[in-house]
């Protein structure tokens, strides 16, 4: 019995499972997918722990507030943090199918945001203009907003709105700012084709580029409207439609949004606080 078992026993086996246990290489292979895993599993801890904290914020549930002239006055209010956790709320509200890391990867921390509620006067058209030479101001982000870079596509200046026809008042709204070698472009989808969009871009000095964010997203990705230069992004949060809902509101225009901010190289720029987010 004891023979028997010993012809099974293959003493070359055993030695080149021990070997191979005990090499460098392989130490080195087990002690990296250690590490991963261990990355991964602190990036789900953290990012469960923000999902938990968005469910658990009431402030991050924005209270409505309607103001004169289609406006949610509640907006002004926000500070960063609280800007942060509503859009995050949101995220959470309309995509539901993201898992926790997915849902980390969405998240714009309120580093992103630049705190606007020292502004007292209705967030309208009509003061749109002052606003944004108020804010072109802060943290040495260029005093004029009637100069473009050289490099045609390059605005300093993005207005996000939820559409076209938004998007067309407040071009003119901020006409003021615009010259010969400083564009105020209109960069909407509709009557206006993507090609079209991107011959304009790849001729014109733009400044500012007002728009809804797919087309917006579009342009990016076709390098037609090139982000180097880019200060600042205005998002058209205060504005509502007939059924109360902001651009945050509606799930078609939220989505948009986010696909536009965490989008590679405008994520990147917003986590490095190169662009900073404006609510208006």
């Amino acid at each position: 019995m004891g023979n028997d078992f010993e012809d099974d026993f293959d003493d070359t086996e055993v030695l080149a499972t021990v070997s191979a246990s005990d090499s460098p290489q392989a130490t080195i292979t087990a002690d990296a997918s250690k590490g991963k895993r261990k990355r991964e599993a602190y990036k789900a801890k953290k990012a469960k722990r923000r999902k938990r904290a968005i469910e658990d914020n009431d402030e991050a549930h924005l209270i409505f507030e309607e103001g004169k002239g289609g406006v949610n006055t509640a907006i002004a209010k926000l500070d960063p943090q609280l800007i942060a956790d509503y859009v995050g709320q949101k995220v959470k509200r309309f995509e539901k199918e993201l898992s926790a890391v997915e849902l980390e990867d969405r998240y714009i921390p309120a580093s992103a945001f630049l705190d606007m509620t020292s502004w007292e006067k209705d967030r309208n058209l009509e003061n749109l203009s002052e606003f944004m030479e108020t804010f072109s101001r802060y943290k040495g982000r260029g005093a004029s907003l009637k100069k473009a870079s050289p490099i045609t596509g390059t605005p300093h200046t993005l207005i996000i709105t939820a559409a076209a026809i938004r998007s067309a008042d407040i071009t003119r709204a901020v006409r003021k700012f615009q010259s010969k070698e400083n564009a105020v472009a209109k960069l909407f989808a509709k009557h206006i084709k993507l090609k079209d969009s991107i011959e304009y871009c790849q001729k014109t000095r733009i400044g500012i580029g007002v728009g809804t964010p797919g087309r917006l997203l579009a342009l990016i990705k076709e390098d037609a409207l090139k982000l180097d230069d880019l200060k600042r992004i205005i998002i058209d949060a205060s504005q509502i439609d007939e059924k109360k809902r902001g651009i945050f509101d509606i799930k078609e225009t939220q989505k948009d949004v986010m696909d536009l901010l965490c989008s590679g190289e405008l994520r990147t720029r917003l986590l490095d606080a190169s662009t900073s987010i404006i609510l208006y």
